[in-house]
């Protein structure tokens, strides 16, 4: 069953073969230059979600400060920012916005099911200072990956407490475990 909290989600494809090879490359090898044409593969994706172009707030699931600095930067702000890029530059009315930080917690690649939604349920806290308003909005949380559906269900009900309202989740690739939702 998919977690509680955990939005609609939308997948590029499954997670095998060359879209796994392109994720590995642009997030564990450091292949930035694919990051223009994943965000454009997300962008696809957002534009399937959401339908009809309205105006739409991308939100990033954040990077834990170690994984940043692993990864030369926070990967999914990099993929928000050209997936942002390539809807407006067709029309859209699109922001992004980072209201959440992550705190430490451990790789997830390593963890079981269980174990990924105990790590998640309190990784996510929300940023202090003034936040982009998601009044009018169609708010979509970004992923990479979606395995068990724990981060974006633990990002999603601390996105609500800060008050903002997940309409969708839109992710590049889902395993096969979650293909068959």
């Amino acid at each position: 069953p998919a977690p509680p909290g955990l939005p609609p989600c939308h997948a590029l494809g499954p997670y095998a073969g060359e879209l796994r090879e392109a994720l590995l490359a642009y997030k564990e090898r450091g292949r930035h230059g694919l990051a223009r044409p994943l965000g454009a593969l997300l962008a696809e994706v957002v534009a399937t979600a959401v339908g009809p172009a309205r105006p739409v707030l991308l939100v990033p699931v954040p990077d834990t400060a170690a994984a940043a600095r692993a990864r030369y930067g926070d990967h999914l702000s990099r993929l928000a920012r050209h997936a942002a890029a390539r809807l407006s530059g067709v029309g859209w009315d699109v922001a992004t916005a980072r209201p959440l930080r992550a705190l430490p917690r451990p790789d997830s690649v390593a963890l079981d099911s269980a174990g990924r939604a105990v790590a998640a349920e309190s990784a996510f806290r929300a940023r202090g200072g003034r936040r982009r308003s998601a009044a009018g909005r169609v708010v979509v949380v970004l992923d990479d990956i979606l395995t068990t559906g724990a981060t974006l269900a633990a990002v999603s009900r601390t996105l609500r407490g800060t008050g903002m309202t997940p309409n969708v989740a839109a992710v590049l690739a889902a395993t096969q475990k979650r293909q068959q939702w």
